[in-house]
């Protein structure tokens, strides 16, 4: 079953979000602050982390920043009170994969979670690294090589760039994308996945033969 790291400093929140996944079939390790969960996580390796922002020692976005050092795909999802976009962003921006406000519905919770679990599935003998035209793309490190120099990407700038590998000569939807990597597909994310696509664009532009084009009212295409 999967396992879900929960940092939770509330101890009765805490409790109520472990039994009420556990009675849904996961495995549960709870820690109530930042720096125990952060060394269970180096402990266990779980499928998915849920934290808290705000917690004594070690606070949630702090916590993030370090987990994508180790590993950049496992999923996380904040759980906060604090709602001003300006939190949201930053979250998104250590890597963060999903955001829920305070005070939240558990079936909801649950529904993200088998949602993000979903998405993280491995995709089978994936090559380690990915031909883009005269470039060569490390997912995993997050870096973009060409003629020998390398270019590391923001966690955010290496998942869009698989995205439109994926589905290359093909339409990414923006929905999608919006959805899956700021999870909200409303305005200001609308502007800022607009703001990845161009530095994507620069930093491809070395080769003539690839193309992130706009698919009006649908989204991108990256032609090769």
């Amino acid at each position: 079953m999967p396992t879900i790291l929960l940092i939770e400093d509330e101890l009765a929140l805490g409790m109520i979000v472990k039994d009420s996944l556990e009675v849904r079939g996961f495995t549960v390790r709870y820690a109530a602050d930042g720096q125990e969960g952060f060394a269970l996580f180096q402990q266990q390796c779980p499928d998915m982390v849920v934290t808290d922002v705000m917690m004594p020692h070690l606070d949630g976005f702090t916590l993030a920043k370090l987990i994508r050092r180790e590993n950049t795909t496992v999923p996380i999802l904040f759980l906060t009170a604090r709602s001003q976009s300006a939190d949201v962003v930053r979250g998104f921006e250590l890597g963060g994969n999903d955001y829920l406000k305070k005070p939240f519905s558990l079936d909801e919770l649950i529904v993200r979670i088998k949602a993000r679990l979903g998405q993280a599935a491995p995709v089978v003998a994936a090559p380690a690294i990915l031909i883009i035209g005269q470039y060569q793309f490390d997912h995993a490190k997050q870096r973009l090589y060409h003629q020998g120099q390398a270019k590391v990407l923001t966690h955010r700038e290496a998942e869009l760039l698989r995205c439109l590998y994926d589905q290359r000569n093909q339409v990414l939807k923006r929905a999608t994308v919006l959805q899956s990597l700021w999870g909200d597909d409303n305005f200001f994310n609308g502007r800022s996945l607009d703001v990845f696509i161009t530095r994507l664009r620069r930093y491809l532009r070395h080769d003539p033969q690839l193309q992130i084009v706009n698919v009006r009212g649908l989204g991108y295409k990256l032609m090769m």
